[in-house]
């Protein structure tokens, strides 16, 4: 009976050890937590020679090495004014932002006040999460002021479109919702940061499913940040196509066995350019090889986007490619010089960005971007409401020698010399004087070296604008007095 109480007593001490124990890590945990808050002020896109009104928001953050605090890009992007409170005090710091990359959402903020890190011990990244993993989810979500700490699963590994880039980048799916004012957060195994809590799913009929950014994109951030400047993700800058069906592999000439995509364009001024050609089948990347749904084993069972061999190395490195060209293996060497997006037609959202903007004879001119389009709606439903010719250009356009982007008339400032024309808006230009326009610096040049007595402006469905060259020189400055607008055009442009 005495060996039992002792072994019980033993038990008991053992318990109370591990629990004091787990009691300190959390407490050590919760200390590198920060709430932080945001006064922001974006541009407007539709109105481009204005912001729009002070806003406000909150997210969460945790210190890292370097004095320094880990959080979501989209926490604090077009911000104006940050601070910053430790969980459990009440003090509130000024911080400003040190990096930033929207592509993979993150952001590194300074507190320049030392005492703010007046005994903290901040956290060190761990693994790679696999599935099945128990993690922890701290941060400050709505319905509290209070730190909150959940407990969830790594429930899936794999490529995720990042919503507020675009991006599409390998995430973490967690089987604990992230709410807002959760994102920015760290989640954690063991004491060590494993992913940073930034987004949720979205439907009707899905609950508690959250993302964590996990550790190879944190990685990559901080690595690629170490000299104090962002190159950003690499990309190949090819559009590529599945090969599951067997006569496509067979016209191909690709043997039985191999596996690949099919490398169906080459964008304009891409890294592939003068090294990939149309109509190669990419096999490998380095040691990954492609299977025909355009996957690769990242790990052990698990794959995932091909992409990831590209994403995990660092801009002007270079990735060495396997293909078949015309039935015959190849080994090229591709020097990785631009990063991710950089060869979209219409391009998604910019932050702290002016719009780009012209302005003659009350005619608006801007280059059609992702923000443009994201004002047409309510809460991110803008495909609902955006012009379908817009938004068809956005999902589906491709770059070309001849247009590198969509300048379009995106509005009509009402002014005798522009009569009858006031509802021609959002057309797509084609050309201005007779010039091809490429990009929006293209129409600005051929609007101002006309020298003949007519502007003609033409859309890409063949509608005309003709204006009065010398009307339209002097109606420039009573439009814009009368709209009360400083410029006629951004600031790029000046």
């Amino acid at each position: 009976m005495q060996k039992e109480s002792d072994i019980i007593f033993k038990i008991w001490i053992i318990f109370l050890v591990l629990f004091s124990f787990v009691s300190i890590l959390h407490a050590q945990e919760k200390d590198t937590v920060v709430k932080i808050y945001v006064v922001y002020s974006e541009y407007n896109y539709h109105e481009p020679w204005q912001m729009k009104g002070i806003q406000s928001r909150h997210g969460s953050g945790v210190i890292v090495q370097g004095n320094r605090i880990l959080t979501n890009a989209h926490v604090v992007c077009d911000n104006t004014f940050l601070q910053i409170r430790k969980s459990g005090h009440a003090k509130r710091y000024t911080a400003v932002v040190d990096m930033i990359d929207h592509k993979s959402d993150l952001a590194l903020l300074r507190v320049n006040d030392p005492t703010f890190f007046t005994d903290v011990v901040p956290l060190e990244l761990g693994e790679f999460s696999h599935i099945k993993d128990e993690v922890y989810a701290y941060g400050f979500p709505e319905g509290g002021d209070k730190l909150s700490i959940t407990k969830g699963v790594v429930s899936r590994v794999e490529h995720k479109e990042y919503k507020h880039s675009g991006a599409y980048l390998i995430a973490c799916q967690l089987d604990a919702s992230i709410n807002h004012g959760n994102s920015g957060g760290p989640v954690l195994k063991d004491g060590k940061i494993v992913g940073i809590a930034f987004q949720n799913a979205y439907g009707i009929q899905i609950e508690n499913i959250g993302y964590m950014i996990p550790i190879p994109v944190l990685k990559h951030f901080l690595e690629d940040i170490i000299d104090h400047r962002l190159d950003g993700i690499p990309e190949l800058g090819v559009s590529m196509q599945k090969l599951e069906n067997l006569d496509m592999r067979r016209y191909y000439r690709m043997k039985q066995g191999e596996t690949g995509v099919l490398v169906n364009g080459i964008y304009p001024d891409s890294p592939a350019q003068g090294i990939l050609k149309t109509n190669d089948i990419l096999l490998k990347i380095d040691h990954f090889d492609i299977d025909n749904d355009g996957t690769i084993e990242f790990r052990k069972g698990e794959r995932t986007y091909l992409g990831f061999a590209i994403q995990q190395k660092q801009i002007h490195d270079t990735a060495f490619l396997g293909i078949l060209r015309n039935g015959k293996p190849m080994l090229l060497e591709m020097p990785l010089t631009k990063a991710l997006h950089c060869c979209r037609l219409v391009p998604y959202r910019k932050y702290k960005t002016e719009p780009p903007f012209y302005i003659i004879g009350g005619l608006v001119f801007e280059a059609l971007t992702m923000n443009y389009l994201y004002e047409y709606g309510n809460g991110g439903d803008f495909y609902s409401n955006a012009p379908t010719e817009l938004l068809n250009l956005f999902y589906n356009g491709d770059q070309k020698k001849d247009q590198k982007e969509i300048v379009m008339l995106a509005q009509v400032l009402p002014d005798d010399v522009n009569i009858g024309y006031h509802e021609f808006i959002n057309g797509i230009i084609f050309k201005v004087n007779g010039k091809k326009i490429v990009i929006l610096e293209d129409l600005i040049s051929a609007f101002e070296n006309q020298k003949g007595d007519y502007h003609t402006i033409e859309d890409m469905k063949g509608f005309k604008i003709v204006l009065n060259r010398r009307a339209v020189e002097k109606a420039n400055k009573r439009i814009l007095k009368k709209y009360k607008i400083s410029s006629d055009r951004s600031l790029k442009f000046e």
